[in-house]
């Protein structure tokens, strides 16, 4: 129960919890006010970087959701040109994560992680259809104990600036595996194939817990 309402954070999220307590103690001793207002920013910071355990399914006729959020795409698409998949089909679900919603991202299977490709690029709303080519964003090309290609992009967005990867290349996963995470607002893409989607626009989706495509 008490992980429940204080769960761990992230390890990257230490360093702006201490900032936004030292910040807030100068602040107190200047306004009340302004350190309510210090106080309020502690606290939406530790809910930002918060890392809550998950119960994962571990059924590989399954993919689970990457990340916490919105459902904003449910569609069929070529892959990525990053990749060199541009010539190959795929169904593409993209989850939108606002400032409120955990950032941790997982591997929606089990599989091995052929490529990660990071590409530098701007910080327009992770909302827009452009902010999966111009963004910021972390490719994984994982493939599936059935040897299908799942692709899983971070996108950074408006606000984040930095997206943090925690897997490496080769590194065997378990669905639901951590892979990394963003900061400050977000989406998540991830390009499958020989799954049938399970969720549709507006659903909101739970990393590692939502079904998001079934064989």
């Amino acid at each position: 129960m008490f992980s429940k309402i204080f769960p761990k954070i992230h390890a990257e999220g230490y360093k702006f919890l201490v900032i936004a307590v030292i910040l807030t103690i100068i602040l107190y001793t200047f306004s009340n006010f302004l350190s309510l207002i210090s106080l309020v920013l502690t606290i939406w910071v530790y809910y930002f970087f918060r890392d809550p355990e998950r119960i994962i399914i571990n059924d590989d006729n399954y993919l689970i959701s990457p990340a916490d959020g919105e459902v904003i795409k449910v569609e069929d698409v070529s892959g990525p040109t990053e990749l060199g998949l541009e010539n190959k089909k795929f169904k593409k679900i993209s989850i939108f994560m606002n400032v409120f919603d955990c950032h941790v991202n997982r591997t929606p299977c089990s599989g091995k992680i052929e490529e990660i490709l990071y590409k530098p690029g701007k910080f327009v709303n992770a909302s827009l259809d452009k902010a999966s080519e111009d963004n910021e964003r972390n490719y994984y090309k994982i493939k599936d104990l059935q040897n299908n290609d799942i692709i899983v992009v971070q996108i950074a967005g408006l606000v984040a600036r930095r997206i943090v990867c925690e897997a490496n290349k080769d590194q065997d996963l378990k669905q639901g595996d951590r892979i990394g995470m963003i900061r400050f607002g977000s989406r998540a893409d991830i390009y499958y194939e020989n799954y049938e989607p399970l969720v549709k626009i507006g659903q909101t989706a739970i990393a590692g817990e939502t079904l998001l495509a079934k064989k």
